[in-house]
């Protein structure tokens, strides 16, 4: 093993990921150094899947950084938490000011925030980097996502926009923005990742349980659908899934346990969400669905004493399943448009300067949430760097304009049905609450006044809040209130 500096950048942790990224790295000239805290793997992998290539590896942190060129580059595909923690105090002792440190796990963004502000205090240079792709975008092209020092831009943007996935010759990685912007936006990511999976799920059950089509025909709709404005990654992964056979030649979806797991991303984003005030309603009603289906033995036990609906679909089964794209593409629409709002107000909160554009170019490629929708998202923010909201876009105004009757039909049809479709109808519902100019709001800040003397605003006199005495046994006396 070289202990000379020859290595462009070496990278931590010899999971799938990376592993996957370090041939990526390879593939595109860069001399890389692999290390695993299980050094025997660093033997395994030179050996096995990086047989043949310019590939190095190190028995330590310290031959590791030995073998780098200056500025070092130190890449941690590692478990999110205090393991990579772990690393960087194992790590710095071998490094020099200026050299970077890139955290390329699911990291939650405070720590990323917290790690950044830490290694510039003492002179090193620190990217929290977005990885989304999973194993195939990691070795192919995944989107990358880079945020914190932007000093470190220059040092590594040759190394991730050459592995990057491409779009229409533009790689799907630019810089995000300061301190834990990168993790943040691979954050709301997920979160949307979350919806959309959710959203296709409630179409398929409906179209299942609802309409009664059986897999194949279920598969024919969804690769109809990938032909035209719903055209993503998921939707074609969706497709042949719902095509596939087991061994006896039967469907294998529904043999598959109906209780989904999650690994936090998407409770993060609720919870940002919450933090600010920002109604990111389909992005909780996702997680909160997988809470609920991991409730399966609660379910089977409800599913014989609660009474539901015995209506069955009578209606032109062609023209349902019509409408029921257009509904699944609005609420695709509500999501993103959620998803961006989020972007915007953590962009207050934190200080950083998102290029929301650039973001929306980043998840065009590579990623799982991938579609051709994202370019009319990136359309739109080209147009109008400071959009307020997507549904301000005239593109998605007259999409929605277009959609929403038929949106109403399958939101009313599936309630009639008793099938549960808790993201698309909350979509519906955020919609129809956006575009109300009066909202009874009203009647509840009058609650709060009666019970708690919270105090109210009145229409007629802007940014005054008073406190009305109800019952004329109350006093004069206001309690503080939180305004979202």
């Amino acid at each position: 093993m070289s202990k000379e500096a020859v290595a462009d950048i070496a990278v931590i942790g010899l999971a799938v990921m990376g592993q996957n990224l370090i041939l990526n790295m390879d593939d595109n000239g860069f001399v890389v150094c692999a290390f695993n805290r299980t050094v025997s793997k660093v033997d395994d992998f030179l050996a096995n899947e990086a047989k043949g290539t310019k590939i190095i590896g190190a028995h330590s942190i310290e031959e590791m950084c030995k073998s780098l060129k200056r500025p070092r580059r130190v890449m941690l595909m590692v478990k999110a938490g205090s393991a990579v923690d772990s690393f960087i105090d194992m790590i710095i002792p071998h490094l020099e000011k200026g050299d970077i440190i890139i955290d390329g796990g699911n990291s939650h963004f405070p720590d990323t925030i917290r790690r950044c502000k830490d290694l510039e205090s003492k002179g090193f240079l620190y990217v929290g980097c977005g990885v989304s792709g999973g194993e195939e975008g990691a070795r192919y092209g995944p989107s990358l996502m880079p945020g914190g020092t932007h000093a470190a831009w220059e040092h590594v943007r040759p190394i991730f926009q050459a592995i990057a996935a491409k779009v229409d010759g533009e790689p799907c990685c630019e810089w995000v923005g300061g301190t834990g912007a990168g993790h943040y936006v691979k954050m709301v990511h997920n979160g949307i990742e979350y919806g959309d999976m959710q959203l296709i799920s409630e179409t398929y059950n409906l179209m299942k349980d609802g309409l009664g089509l059986n897999h194949d025909e279920i598969g024919d709709v969804f690769d109809e659908w990938n032909k035209g404005e719903l055209d993503s990654y998921l939707i074609e992964i969706t497709r042949d899934i719902v095509r596939y056979k087991d061994t006896d030649g039967k469907p294998l979806v529904p043999k598959i346990r109906d209780s989904a797991g999650q690994k936090g991303t998407g409770k993060w984003t609720a919870i940002s969400a919450l933090d600010m005030g920002v109604p990111i309603t389909l992005i909780g009603e996702a997680v909160f669905s997988r809470c609920l289906s991991a409730l399966k033995d609660e379910r089977v036990r409800a599913s014989k004493i609660l009474d539901g609906p015995t209506a069955k679909f009578t209606g032109d089964k062609k023209e349902f399943t019509r409408q029921l794209g257009k509904a699944l593409y609005a609420s695709k629409i509500i999501s993103y448009t959620q998803g961006f709002m989020l972007l915007r107000d953590a962009a207050k909160e934190n200080d950083w300067e998102l290029n929301y554009g650039g973001i929306a170019l980043m998840w065009r490629g590579g990623c799982i949430i991938r579609s051709a929708f994202l370019g009319d998202i990136r359309n739109a923010y080209q147009k109008n760097p400071n959009l307020e909201s997507l549904l301000f876009d005239d593109f998605f105004r007259k999409a929605l304009s277009t959609s929403h009757q038929d949106w109403r039909v399958v939101v009313s049809q599936a309630v009639l049905l008793g099938i549960t479709v808790p993201a698309i109808s909350t979509a519906l519902a955020f919609y129809d609450g956006y575009r109300t100019e009066t909202l009874p709001a009203s009647l509840v800040q009058a609650q709060r006044d009666y019970f708690g003397a919270h105090t109210y605003e009145l229409l007629d006199k802007p940014g005054t809040y008073v406190h009305t005495n109800w019952t004329g046994k109350g006093g004069n006396v206001i309690s503080s209130t939180y305004i979202v």
